[in-house]
C-alpha cells in the first residue's frame, strides 16, 4: 500500500506527530520484520488519528473489523476510558495469535477482545450500540460490513473506513480489479446513502468518516 500524498509530505506529517507509545513502536517494528503484508498496518500517523477520534468522540464501545497484528486496536485503546472495550475481528488464526501476544503485553489487555473467524459471523452475534466502528479488512466485503454495522451504530457513533482511495487506483478507469471495483462501489454507496453524512480525508491511503444523519 502506498499513500496518496507525496512521500516527503507524509514523512513531514509523521515527523510532526507525537511519537507512539514505546510498546506500539515495538509492535510496528515486529510487524515490519515478520509480516509480508506489513503495509496493512495503520502506522503512527493513522494510529494517532484513530486515537484522537476515540478521544474526541468519547467512545466507550468500539468494533474493529480487521485486527492484523493489533496496532490499530491498541492505538484506539490508548484513548479509551477505564470501562471502555474493543471487540476486534480477525479471520487469520496466526495473525490473531500474533495480535494476542502484543495485546497481552500491553496496558490494554483487559480492554481488547480478539474474535477469530469471519467478521460477518462475529457481527451477526453482536448487540449494539457501538460508538465507533473501524473497517480495515478485505475490500470486497466493505459494502457487506457497512450494511451489517450501520444498524449497530450508536446515535452519535462514527464509522471509520480505511483505504478508500486505494493508492489512487480508484481514479484509474483501466483498473477493474476486484478490490478497486469494490472500493469504488463502497465509496459511491456511502456518498449516496441518505441515512448518513460522510467526509473523505486524505490520511495515508484515504479514510472515510461516516455518521448518522
Amino acid at each position: 500500500m502506498t499513500g496518496v500524498v507525496p512521500p516527503e509530505i507524509e514523512a513531514y506529517a509523521v515527523e510532526h506527530t507525537t511519537p507512539g507509545h514505546p510498546l506500539l513502536t515495538r509492535v510496528a517494528a515486529d510487524t515490519r520484520s515478520t509480516q509480508d503484508a506489513h503495509g496493512m498496518m495503520v502506522g503512527l500517523l493513522e494510529g494517532r488519528f484513530l486515537e484522537t477520534l476515540v478521544w474526541l468522540s468519547g467512545a466507550r464501545r468500539i468494533l474493529e473489523i480487521g485486527c492484523f497484528t493489533g496496532y490499530s486496536a491498541m492505538s484506539m485503546a490508548a484513548a479509551l476510558p477505564s470501562d471502555g472495550r474493543i471487540i476486534t475481528c480477525e479471520v487469520d488464526p496466526e495473525r490473531a495469535a500474533t495480535a494476542r501476544g502484543h495485546v497481552d503485553a500491553s496496558p490494554w489487555a483487559d480492554q481488547i477482545d480478539i474474535r477469530i473467524g469471519p467478521a460477518l459471523e462475529t457481527i451477526d452475534a453482536l448487540a449494539g450500540p457501538f460508538d465507533l466502528v473501524f473497517i480495515d479488512a478485505d475490500k470486497t466485503s466493505y459494502v457487506k460490513y457497512y450494511q451489517a454495522v450501520l444498524p449497530l451504530l450508536a446515535e452519535r457513533g462514527l464509522i471509520v473506513a480505511d483505504n478508500v482511495l486505494w493508492s489512487g487506483r480508484v481514479l484509474d478507469p483501466e483498473d477493474r480489479s476486484d478490490d478497486t471495483v469494490a472500493i469504488r462501489a463502497f465509496n459511491d454507496l456511502v456518498r449516496d446513502d441518505d441515512r448518513v453524512t460522510c467526509v473523505m480525508a486524505t490520511v495515508r491511503d484515504g479514510v472515510l468518516l461516516i455518521r448518522r444523519r
